[in-house]
């Protein structure tokens, strides 16, 4: 009987720090090739559509794939709606 390994193609699956459906107040820290801002989460990856470097902003999680998740603007963070 064959065991099947968590390795494929030489990297291994591990576990998210995200969930689709997670919200986060985050900063966007960089921006992508595409346009799209870039926060990190738990060192993990989001990018978030219609968002420049500096924004902070609520974001729920649209998507988590192996390496990255898209997250969506939700309504204003807590120090923007402050300011």
């Amino acid at each position: 009987m064959r065991v099947r390994s968590e390795r494929r193609f030489g990297r291994v699956d591990l576990p998210k720090p995200v969930k689709v459906g997670e919200e986060y107040d985050v900063e966007i820290n960089e921006v992508g090739s595409k346009g799209d801002g870039i926060a990190r989460v738990k060192n993990f990856v989001v990018f978030v559509n219609g968002t420049k470097k500096g924004d902070k902003v609520r974001i729920r999680r649209k998507e988590v794939r192996n390496r990255f998740a898209i997250g969506e603007k939700t309504e204003p963070s807590e120090e923007e709606s402050e300011e």
